[in-house]
Parts: C-alpha cells; sequence; structure tokens
C-alpha cells in the first residue's frame, strides 16, 4: 500500500481509486483506526483533509463505521473485503438492467476451478 500507484498525466487518482485505497487500508488495520493511520498507508501522500473526507463518504454511503473518539473519529468497515464485493455484485444485479446476461457473462468468464467451487456453493445452499 505505501508504493507508487499509477495515476493520470494531472497525478490524480482514477475515479474510485483512492475510496478502495482508504478501505484496503482498513481491511489491513483489522481494528477501527483514524484518518492520519490511514493516510500513512495510502499511497502518494494525500493531505489528511482528502483522507478525512473519503471517509465521511464512506460513511455516508454505508460502507464504514465510525465511533468517537475523543475530538475525532476511529472508522472500521462494514464488511470484510469479500463482503464489500459481494455487496458490489449484489447491487450491480439490481440496478445493472438485464440480469441474465450479466450473470451468464460473469459465469463464462470464470476458470474450470471457479466454476467448479461456484457449482459446490450453490449445491450446498440447495441442501
Amino acid at each position: 500500500m505505501g508504493e507508487e500507484k499509477d495515476q493520470s498525466a494531472s497525478g490524480r487518482r482514477a475515479r474510485g481509486e483512492l475510496e478502495a485505497e482508504v478501505l484496503a487500508a482498513l481491511w489491513a488495520a483489522g481494528e477501527p483506526v483514524g484518518a492520519g493511520t490511514v493516510r500513512e498507508q495510502v499511497a502518494g501522500d494525500p493531505a489528511y483533509t482528502t483522507v478525512l473526507t473519503i471517509l465521511t463518504r464512506l460513511h455516508e454511503k454505508g460502507l464504514v463505521t465510525r465511533e468517537r473518539a475523543g475530538r475525532g473519529y476511529l472508522y472500521a468497515p462494514l464488511h470484510d473485503e469479500a463482503g464489500h464485493a459481494a455487496a458490489g455484485m449484489r447491487d450491480f444485479l439490481d440496478h445493472g438492467g438485464d440480469r441474465a446476461a450479466v450473470l451468464s457473462r460473469f459465469v463464462s468468464g470464470l476458470s474450470a476451478e471457479d466454476e467448479k467451487l461456484l457449482e459446490r456453493l450453490l449445491r450446498g445452499r440447495q441442501s
């Protein structure tokens, strides 16, 4: 996380990249942490206020929790990384148009191992 990331010619990150880095820092922390701790883990030395803005937006989106700690807050992800990815997939399926086409394309891109894993998971769910 502390290494340089690809950025556009303007030096700005791609849309959502900073949010993803902040979430990754929270997952890596494993416990509620403040904005300063998150900032130390994000590449590119972002301003403290930038990290604080991202944490506030993630809280407003319901992706992180925050608890008062002195004059500031401690932040923690609401879901682990797998839960976050699954929630994103569900949200896309709910609002992304043709569910059958999306699922069909997703399944057609799976490796043989992942396809077998998905089949086992679905069979276990039907029990």
